[in-house]
């Protein structure tokens, strides 16, 4: 029973009582039993009441408190789409960045290679002609052959001097005639003169005191020739000794020893183009 109707109900007690009706003890008892009735109905709807509004309370606490939650999430969500714009606008330039220098490393490696292709293609063409000029000279101990893209004519030591000598002879002028012939058309390839002993010690030989000097002499001797008298030209030529230090047989018989004593004649093609490229 709602507020309304218990006041309802005491004011029509009032105005009985004052009307002197008079009660019997059984209606009497029975208004008393609904008086009681009603009292405790309004005192359990107002505990109800308070529950409620404790609860409603408490939900208005926790609303508030979700709403600011959900405004910091929605900050920090704004926050991330920044930063994820951010970053998606920096990876896409970084992208272009990294896809442009891969392209230009691409086009380098490609020169790159072409020079080599070449510089392979010359090498292969001036061992094809030197192989023709020097052809009568292969069985007296010439030979000519590739590595690391350079060409390598090597002339044992009887092909050019005597023995302990450093003068070169009628027959390896002659061989050195032939060479020069080749290398005066080819004036983009470099030239230089290895001058190799075997690991027998030097003795009775005046002023050369040991295998270094004999390389080294031997290697001037043909320098000398080339550039005096065959006139090639004295920028594209150097003359080196190495001694008994790079031999070609590692062997300790006569025939090995004959071989490690040898003029290693080094061509190579200019390769300023490619030093350009990876500088």
């Amino acid at each position: 029973m709602n507020k309304s109707a218990l006041l309802a109900f005491a004011a029509f007690f009032i105005i009985c009582l004052s009307s002197c009706v008079v009660l019997s003890p059984k209606k009497y008892n029975a208004l008393l039993a609904q008086k009681d009735s009603l009292s405790q109905g309004w005192e359990t709807s107002r505990v109800k009441i308070e529950s409620l509004e404790e609860e409603m309370d408490r939900l208005r606490a926790d609303t508030s408190r979700l709403n600011g939650r959900l405004a910091d999430l929605e900050d920090r969500l704004k926050g991330l789409d920044a930063n994820y714009a951010s970053l998606r606008s920096n990876s896409s330039t970084e992208i272009n960045k990294l896809s442009e220098d891969l392209k230009r490393r691409e086009a380098r490696l490609r020169e790159v290679e072409d020079i080599l292709r070449k510089r392979d293609e010359a090498a292969n063409a001036l061992k094809d002609k030197l192989q023709k000029a020097l052809l009568g000279f292969q069985q007296s101990g010439l030979s000519v052959d590739i590595r690391d893209g350079k060409v390598y004519v090597s002339l044992t030591d009887k092909l050019l001097f005597a023995s302990g000598s450093i003068v070169i002879d009628d027959k390896g002028k002659q061989a050195l005639l032939e060479l020069a012939k080749v290398l005066k058309t080819q004036p983009e390839i470099n030239i230089s003169v290895e001058g190799h002993t075997d690991n027998q010690r030097v003795v009775n030989l005046g002023q050369i005191k040991d295998n270094w000097d004999l390389s080294v002499l031997r290697a001037t001797s043909v320098v000398r020739y080339l550039t005096d008298v065959q006139k090639i030209e004295n920028s594209r030529i150097t003359a080196t000794g190495k001694g008994e230090f790079q031999p070609i047989d590692p062997a300790t018989t006569p025939e090995a020893r004959s071989r490690n004593r040898r003029i290693e004649i080094v061509l190579s093609p200019k390769l300023d183009e490619l030093y350009n490229l990876i500088k």
